[in-house]
């Protein structure tokens, strides 16, 4: 569950960041968290 309030929070300040932002860079901004939401849930053994 924390890894996936950490993904919920880095989209949520993407989509604050970048609000014009076309939807191909939503979808590979969202990929990019996943990955790195997958990286953390390894690496901190969530």
């Amino acid at each position: 569950m924390k890894v996936y309030i950490v993904w919920l929070i880095g989209v949520v300040l993407w989509n604050f960041g970048y609000p014009a932002a076309t939807p191909i860079l939503d979808v590979i901004a969202a990929i990019i968290l996943s990955f790195i939401s997958m990286g953390l849930k390894k690496y901190l053994k969530f």
